[in-house]
């Protein structure tokens, strides 16, 4: 088995006292939280939580950066029967021995995680005032504890897998929608191959990105899960045949490489409480890919490409037959689903409806939703116009919000206010239903990536009819979400008593204007 150069010596323990014969029972197991106990030995002795700004491993190490070298205590880490030694690099490196490292590794980062959640809360109490603001804020507060369930916290993992990945989509979702601009305008021919390879390069590959942060999130080796993914786009795959059916290059995509990279951190989960350590790193990567790579073969792949192909079918035919309802309720649902966190829910299929057709036609449906939001907002500001904070609230806010981010105003102005947030999704319905309409009459577009919303999907809109249409849709549906969103809070989103409440101080300043000049006194 290879070794790391330079391997330190440590203390040594005596060996063993080798089992009775008379004994037929097999060696006790090592306790399971006996790694646990060597991470918690280990983080005081560098300095605690605070400490330490990365945590690796290799082979046989533990390799933290440290904020000041001083706070180690290099004999006291010595003297710990776990350790076999320390190396101080560009890292501190602690030597634990191969397939111990990768169990003590998980154990110390979340330790660190535990240390630093308790240090900041004793540091930063909650802040309580009279404010929206404030109330903005609990009412988030409680919406995450209401999300603390299983599922939840199940849909928040899957949103940490794709999260990441959204730069990378806009980015060539932009190139994508530059790219269909030059061919259909016929211009710079020379440039159209290379902007195509750039903006499909990602796409190809988005299984084997996906395996590694699903892996990575859910607690396995992020490499390997992205080496079972690939398997899912290895052009191979096509002399390979499964429930009667030969596999397509790419067939089952994210939702293939999502199920195939959590299948792997369970084989690898279980091949690191049962290998011996001394065999950890040849044969636990070895079973993992082995075992996760014939399922997807013969299992994932095709279960998966069944279900993305379903997808697609539903959402085009969803569009197709009952748009403008579908819109409806979408828009006005997409807000009330971000409060709950089942929005998450939704990203791997906006990545599926990608794959499939290049672009999610769900996405600029929901986005009306913000639309809906700006035009309360505005309604609000006119509403109360001696509201001084509040009011600068909103004129803060409403930038971000006309470019989709609209947490400032959720959370600041409407869902604190309680009405105006009812309102909101009004307008938002009404937007999402304009758009839903056009789809029904033949007219279907959508978005080349996720993330972006408002104004800032205007670069991402591709779609069938081309773009001058597909642009004008899209715009037709922030203007109904913001005037139905501002009318329907003008009108209905104030009681009297919440006005009476809400809008109290001194009227805004009227305008400066030039004073006039003083009379002279008139002479006796």
């Amino acid at each position: 088995m290879p070794t790391e150069p330079n391997e330190p010596t440590g203390p040594t323990t005596p060996p063993a006292e080798p089992p009775s014969k008379t004994s037929a029972k097999p060696p006790a197991k090592p306790p399971a939280d006996k790694h646990r106990a060597t991470a918690a030995a280990i983080l005081p002795l560098v300095g605690g939580p605070d400490n330490i700004t990365s945590i690796a491993h290799c082979m046989t190490r533990l390799r933290i950066a440290l904020r000041d070298r001083s706070l180690v205590d290099d004999e006291a880490l010595k003297a710990l029967p776990a350790v076999m030694g320390v190396v101080e690099d560009d890292t501190y490196q602690i030597v634990l021995g191969p397939g111990a490292v990768a169990r003590v590794t998980p154990e110390f980062e979340a330790l660190v995680e535990q240390g630093r959640s308790a240090i900041a809360a004793a540091h930063h109490p909650p802040v309580t005032a009279d404010d929206l603001k404030a109330q903005g804020a609990a009412l988030r507060e409680a919406r995450k504890a209401r999300n603390a369930t299983p599922f939840k916290l199940f849909l928040r993992r899957i949103a940490n897998i794709f999260v990441p990945l959204i730069p990378a989509l806009i980015g060539c979702g932009v190139i994508a929608g530059l790219n269909g601009v030059l061919t259909n305008l016929g211009w710079l021919p020379a440039l159209v191959p290379a902007l195509a390879a750039i903006a499909s390069g990602f796409m190809s590959l988005i299984a084997v990105f996906v395996g590694h942060n699903t892996a990575k999130e859910f607690g396995g080796t992020p490499v390997l899960g992205g080496a079972v993914a690939a398997i899912i786009v290895f052009p191979g795959v096509a002399k390979i045949t499964a429930f009667g059916h030969e596999l397509r290059p790419g067939q089952g995509g994210v939702l293939g490489a999502l199920a195939a990279a959590l299948l792997a951190v369970q084989v690898e989960k279980w091949c690191r409480r049962w290998v011996p350590e001394t065999l950890d790193v040849l044969v636990t990567p070895t079973l993992t890919v082995l075992i996760s790579g014939l399922v997807t073969l013969f299992g994932l792949m095709f279960i998966a490409g069944e279900a993305s192909a379903a997808i697609g079918t539903f959402a085009d035919r969803l569009l197709a037959i009952g748009g403008a309802f579908a819109g409806l309720v979408l828009g006005g649902l997409f807000l009330p689903l971000v409060m709950l966190g089942l929005h998450q829910a939704l990203i791997p299929i906006h990545t599926t409806l990608i794959e499939q057709s290049g672009y999610t036609v769900l996405l600029p449906i929901l986005a009306m939703a913000g639309a809906g939001q700006v035009g309360a907002a505005i309604a609000v500001y006119c509403r109360l116009p001696r509201n001084g904070s509040l009011r600068a609230t909103i004129k803060s806010a409403l930038p971000a919000g006309f470019l989709g981010v609209g947490e400032p105003l959720i959370y600041g102005v409407s869902l604190p206010l309680g009405r105006p947030f009812v309102t909101a999704c009004i307008g938002g319905a009404a937007g999402g239903a304009f758009v839903g309409l056009f789809n029904q009459l033949g007219v279907a577009f959508g978005s080349t990536a996720i993330g972006p919303s408002g104004w800032a999907l205007f670069p991402l809109l591709d779609g069938e009819s081309g773009m001058g249409v597909t642009v004008a849709i899209y715009a037709g549906g922030l203007a109904v979400g913001y005037l139905v969103g501002f009318a329907a809070t003008f009108f209905f989103g104030f009681t009297k008593q919440m006005l009476a409440e809400l809008n109290t101080g001194p009227e805004p300043a009227a305008p400066a204007t030039a004073p006039e000049p003083a009379k002279q006194p008139v002479p006796a």
